[in-house]
């Protein structure tokens, strides 16, 4: 097959997104019949069939269907290289601080870092590991310039945000949820009669391994514990996921997992997953409302926005 030029897939994605030659033509700035042309050697050139008349217009065939993706990401990634060059020659350099949360896979971290080095390949990048909380923290101490949060930065109390910070309009943060998901109580292998059938104040007698107090876990089991005006039995205290699971297995009491992670230590090792409760959250990417105008910041958001084109 011949090499088929981007004029012509312009053409297509235009004429199958407006769904005649005369409006692609105008979205294009182009005469008619020269988008006829364009669509008549695209169609040469692939060997097959890409619309069919109709009395309203033109619809796409399933051939024409099946190619439209692929041709809209073709065309992306050549404007994805036109946005990378005039970044190299606008200089987006220095460094991008990146508050990280969770595990890396959850997060999409490498894919992210993957786009990120891809868009701006002078821009020196710095991982930091925390809690939510601490994001939050270290954005308001400018300690940080972007980063992961789960759940809505705006409700969060922050005490070190001042007064006039807090009245800026538009809000404090911008951020974009990524994915919405479930975390679960989980309990020890035979816990099954302790945690299955359960309430929260039921769950509330039993020992618990917790989370440090800026983490998400104790953010969302407040409005739980205020509700039913509950105090947790604690048992053990890790800042890690990872970290608390593993004292589950032991038998040192029950905890917070995200609900894939439940799923997976349930199915593997036999742990127990309470059935009558648990807590929605959300994973977002966050930075200050301010930093949005900063090249660097921008880069990140550009590459966040192709590693979760469905949250965009």
């Amino acid at each position: 097959m011949k090499k088929i030029e981007p004029r012509l897939l312009q053409a297509f994605v235009a004429v199958a997104r407006e769904g005649s030659v005369s409006r692609g033509a105008q979205r294009l700035f182009l005469t008619q019949p020269a988008v006829s042309l364009q669509l008549k050697e695209l169609g040469a050139l692939v060997e097959l069939e890409l619309f069919q008349r109709t009395p309203t217009g033109l619809l796409l065939t399933r051939d024409g269907a099946a190619l439209l993706n692929h041709a809209e990401h073709a065309l992306e990634g050549l404007n994805d290289f036109a946005v990378a060059a005039e970044r190299l020659k606008g200089g987006v350099r220095g460094s991008l601080r990146i508050g990280t949360i969770l595990d890396p896979d959850f997060t999409r971290l490498s894919p992210f870092l993957t786009e990120l080095v891809g868009l701006a390949p002078e821009l020196e990048t710095e991982l930091h590991q925390g809690t939510s909380g601490d994001v939050l923290a270290r954005l308001l101490n400018k300690e940080l310039d972007i980063g992961f949060y789960l759940g809505d930065p705006e409700a969060t109390d922050l005490p070190q945000a001042s007064a006039a910070a807090r009245r800026q309009e538009g809000g404090l943060f911008h951020s974009q949820v990524l994915t919405r998901f479930n975390y679960q109580v989980i309990g020890p292998s035979g816990w099954a009669p302790q945690v299955l059938g359960r309430d929260w104040p039921e769950l509330a007698y039993l020992p618990w391994v917790l989370a440090p107090p800026t983490s998400s876990h104790s953010r969302l089991l407040a409005p739980v514990l205020q509700t039913h005006k509950l105090v947790l039995k604690k048992a053990a205290q890790a800042d890690q996921e990872m970290s608390m699971l593993a004292l589950v297995r032991a038998g040192v009491g029950i905890s917070l997992a995200r609900d894939a992670l439940a799923l997976q230590a349930s199915q593997r090792d036999g742990l127990v997953i309470a059935d009558r409760v648990s807590i929605g959250c959300d994973l977002r990417f966050v930075c200050l409302a301010g930093a949005l105008k900063r090249p660097e910041v921008d880069c990140a958001w550009q590459a966040l926005s192709r590693v979760w084109r469905q949250a965009f």
